[in-house]
């Protein structure tokens, strides 16, 4: 088999790597269930405090 004959620099080999790691994209996120604001999936809503339709933590309203 064919070995190379000298040592890729790290600069050529992150060049070559951005294609496929191109990084981190936006998250996902979806409406709630319950109040529609948007959220992360599979977390709890940060306004109501529901997931999956039960409530998961207690949520104070800002006065």
């Amino acid at each position: 088999m064919a070995n190379p004959k000298r040592k890729h620099s790290k600069a050529r080999t992150r060049k070559r790597r951005s294609g496929y790691y191109g990084g981190l994209g936006r998250p996902d996120t979806m409406a709630c269930e319950r109040c529609g604001t948007a959220k992360l999936r599979h977390r709890v809503c940060p306004s109501c405090g529901t997931y999956r339709g039960r409530q998961i933590i207690e949520v104070e309203d800002a006065v």
